[in-house]
């Protein structure tokens, strides 16, 4: 039985070796990158079994990517191989002070050709949660479709369902990532959106008031992310913010959203308060900004426990 099933693309991520404009930058370092295959490695490293559903181009990419991911231990079971359609890349612009950029070259993979027909019933119901973002329904319609039948898939047979805004304004413009990601929204047990993302859904800047319009459509928990700040967590019941562990260096953004995502899940996978949770979820996002690539840095709950003070560091 798996823990959590992701659905989503992963790409090919061309980092460069230096800062700066990409005009500038001859060379690049081949990596693997997305965010609900980050999200699954992410669960896996702090200890639980993680399964992730996606279509790759039957290119050397893609076989590159399949071969990273299942040997991270996330099953790859439901991952099908599309002779008709490439592997996603894409590439990352470094800037020494300002954000991290991303230039796509996705339009038409594999991935954005997964339909509802790709999905086995009883695999997503054999977890515990179901963990979707707003990338996937925006590469295609049929991509829409498949993630709506899978919560519907999930909501038939009891398994929870984490949404993760995750806005990617290259993909699709605000009103129609604000309409499809609200849809999904009133299906979903748990919602994790920022600060940007809650304004942009639900037109509100105030943690508080973003998680009340959350919880207005029924979410059972609402976690507002807020950078090195921390976040602050809601439901019905019970409400509070937790605070972050600011990093003094941050290497590369990328994939933080991801980690704090697959560490509130452990969290309440472990049987955590919410707090601690949320808690968990700060340390994993934190830690993750510290290595160059997108799941790289993700921690072992060893790593993150002595991050945290927990366990003693023992490195020598």
């Amino acid at each position: 039985m798996l823990d959590v099933v992701t659905i989503g693309e992963a790409m090919v991520v061309f980092n460069p070796t230096a800062s700066g404009p990409l005009r500038y930058v001859n060379n690049f370092v081949k990596k693997v990158g997305g965010a609900e295959a980050n999200f699954a490695i992410g669960i896996v490293r702090l200890g639980h079994k993680a399964g992730w559903i996606s279509k790759l181009g039957n290119d050397e990419f893609g076989k590159c990517i399949l071969s990273v991911i299942r040997g991270e231990g996330v099953d790859t079971s439901q991952v099908k191989f599309d002779p008709e359609a490439p592997t996603g890349i894409y590439f990352k612009e470094i800037r020494e002070y300002g954000e991290t950029k991303v230039y796509y070259y996705r339009r038409g993979s594999a991935a954005s050709r997964l339909t509802p027909e790709d999905l086995d019933p009883d695999y997503i119901g054999s977890a515990k949660y179901l963990h979707v973002t707003g990338i996937t329904p925006a590469l295609s319609e049929s991509c829409y479709l498949t993630i709506k039948e899978a919560i519907k898939i999930a909501k038939s047979r009891g398994v929870k369902i984490s949404l993760d805004p995750n806005i990617r304004l290259k993909l699709w413009s605000k009103e129609q990532a604000r309409r499809v990601i609200m849809e999904l929204a009133e299906q979903a047990d748990i919602v994790l959106p920022g600060i940007t993302e809650g304004e942009i859904l639900v037109g509100e800047k105030n943690p508080e008031n973003i998680a009340k319009k959350f919880l207005d459509l029924g979410v059972s928990i609402v976690v507002v992310k807020l950078g090195e700040k921390g976040a602050y967590y809601a439901t019905k019941d019970e409400s509070g913010y937790v605070s972050g562990f600011p990093i003094e260096k941050v290497v590369d953004p990328i994939g933080a959203g991801d980690g704090f995502a697959a560490g509130f899940i452990a969290g309440l996978l472990k049987n955590y308060s919410l707090k601690e949770a949320v808690k968990l979820a700060n340390a994993v996002g934190a830690i993750a900004t510290t290595v160059i690539g997108d799941f790289e840095g993700l921690p072992t709950m060893e790593e993150v426990e002595a991050f945290m003070g927990i366990r003693e560091d023992v490195s020598r």
